[in-house]
């Protein structure tokens, strides 16, 4: 399961609501620690972590989706076309970005 670093979960999640991700759980070892999140849409899982050591800042992960059209729009961003998939390419607000695709049929 992949895992993106980001700086502020909360503010993360926001974001990948928008996605259609919802929140499952968030861990904290004490209160005012950094926070560890798995969000899920569809069977797909991801996790957030706030630990500075968990991930590399600007990771890339690849979703495949049904209809990449209804991401684009939601995004506002064009799509392009591929061999083997239309695509979209988002950046979370922490820069790791999201390769967006629905394969070419």
């Amino acid at each position: 399961m992949p895992v993106l670093r980001v700086a502020d979960a909360a503010t993360a999640v926001s974001w990948y609501e928008r996605l259609g991700f919802t929140k499952q759980w968030e861990h904290r070892f004490e209160p005012g620690y950094p926070a560890f999140v798995e969000i899920a849409r569809d069977g797909v899982k991801l996790f957030l972590s706030e630990h500075t050591g968990d991930a590399r800042p600007y990771t890339l992960v690849y979703l495949s989706v049904r209809d990449v059209g209804a991401v684009a729009d939601e995004f506002g961003v064009p799509v392009t076309t591929a061999p083997w998939a239309r695509e979209v390419e988002l950046r979370d607000p922490d820069g790791n970005r999201l390769r967006v695709g629905t394969p070419a049929e």
